[in-house]
């Protein structure tokens, strides 16, 4: 009895001096160690659709398949870019629920273990992705927001999705990384004046691939939700692909025209 009882208290000595594994009992890990996916990188955008919205400046009251209600529209319809840049409000068009349908390169690094980075040589912009949760309170509204990040995990684990899943969004292997955007400074949605206002909620999907090929891919899901000048979600998805470096990497200012 008396050496079970030493068995006992040695093995509980030397399990309380083994440190937590996998989190359980310690600290979670940060964004970046848990990332199941590395965005970060140089990237161009690749656009193979909706060319007379995004190539050049659409002319004005060029709307299409835009969803603006009777307002979104009277506020598009007397779109003025030469006022925009007497008030200094040249990068209206560049704000986060546009910003990633502008033809360009963005520049993906980890500005901290858990917030990610991404900078746009088209206007010169710089949004941060927080893993650390919601905004805090009373932030200062911007071009880009406050963007509240996370992993989007599949809803069936790490197997094949099964039958019956239907339209419900699943992460493909955790490659999908979800944003939610708010505290947005009203802005356009093309640079042709289409406005959304500051009660816009922005929500993205981005997904990673690989080709058989070895070019590496993200589309980005886009859902602008604005019931100021909305009559439903306007949902984009816009293509990106991974280039060797930074070598065409070519800062601009944002225009008005």
């Amino acid at each position: 009895m008396r050496s079970v009882l030493l068995i006992f208290a040695l093995t509980s000595a030397v399990l309380a001096q083994v440190p937590p594994r996998g989190g359980r009992g310690g600290p979670p890990p940060t964004a970046r160690a848990a990332a199941p996916v590395d965005f970060t990188g140089y990237w161009v955008s690749v656009v193979s659709e909706d060319w007379r919205w995004r190539m050049v400046t659409p002319i004005k009251g060029d709307f299409a398949s835009i969803p603006l209600n009777a307002e979104g529209r009277k506020i598009g319809d007397a779109w003025n870019p030469a006022a925009d840049e007497a008030a200094g409000l040249q990068c209206k068009s560049y704000g986060a629920p546009a910003i990633m349908r502008v033809p360009g390169r963005l520049h993906i690094t980890w500005a901290d273990d858990n917030t990610l980075k991404i900078e746009t040589d088209a206007g010169t912009q710089t949004r941060l992705f927080h893993f650390t949760g919601a905004a805090p309170k009373d932030p200062q509204p911007g071009w880009q927001g406050y963007s509240a990040a996370n992993w989007e995990k599949p809803l069936r684990g790490s197997g094949s999705p099964q039958a019956g899943l239907g339209a419900t969004r699943e992460g493909a292997m955790g490659r999908s990384l979800e944003v939610v955007t708010t505290h947005l400074r009203p802005g356009y949605l093309r640079k042709n004046g289409p406005p959304y206002s500051a009660n816009t909620v922005l929500k993205e999907y981005y997904d990673l691939s690989k080709e058989r090929n070895g070019d590496t891919w993200f589309v980005v899901t886009t859902v602008v939700e604005d019931p100021t000048y909305l009559s439903e979600p306007f949902v984009t998805s816009t293509n990106w692909k991974k280039e060797p470096d930074g070598s065409k990497w070519n800062p601009s200012p944002c225009t008005a025209r």
